[in-house]
C-alpha cells in the first residue's frame, strides 16, 4: 500500500484532516511549498497532478530551473565512530566514502524492496 502519490518525478504526502473533513497533502523534496487538496483520493490525485504542471509552467514561463526533488546530497550525522569505521572499510575497498555508503544502502533497499530499480549513474 501506497501512502503517497507520484508524478513526474515528484513526490506528495497524503494526509488527512478530521476538521475539514478532506485529504491534504504537499509535495516533498522540494524547498518551494505546493500544497493541494481534495474531497476523495480521485480529487486529491487531479489536484495533486494540476499543482505539479502548474509549477512547472509557471517555472517555464519565468525561466526559471524547476527544483529537482531530491537532488542526491544528502548531509547525515553519523557519529565519529561510525564514521572512522566507514572510512577504513571504504579504504579497504578502494572507493570514497560516499561511494561505500550509496553501495550499502543500495544494497539494503533492493533487500528490502526488490521491485525498486536503482539506476546505476544515480
Amino acid at each position: 500500500m501506497k501512502n503517497y502519490l507520484e508524478y513526474k518525478g515528484y513526490t506528495g504526502s497524503v494526509e488527512y484532516s478530521s476538521e475539514d473533513d478532506c485529504l491534504y497533502g504537499k509535495v516533498q523534496g522540494i524547498r518551494n511549498l505546493i500544497s493541494y487538496e481534495g474531497d476523495s483520493v480521485d480529487e486529491l490525485k487531479k489536484s495533486f497532478e494540476y499543482m505539479i504542471d502548474s509549477y512547472l509552467e509557471d517555472c517555464k514561463t519565468e525561466n526559471i530551473t524547476p527544483e529537482k526533488p531530491y537532488k542526491g546530497s544528502l548531509n547525515i550525522r553519523i557519529g565519529s565512530d561510525t564514521h572512522r569505521i566507514l572510512a577504513i572499510l571504504a579504504q579497504e575497498k578502494n572507493i570514497t566514502i560516499n561511494s561505500f555508503i550509496k553501495q550499502i544502502l543500495d544494497k539494503y533497499i533492493k533487500a528490502d524492496k526488490p521491485d525498486k530499480s536503482i539506476p546505476k549513474n544515480a
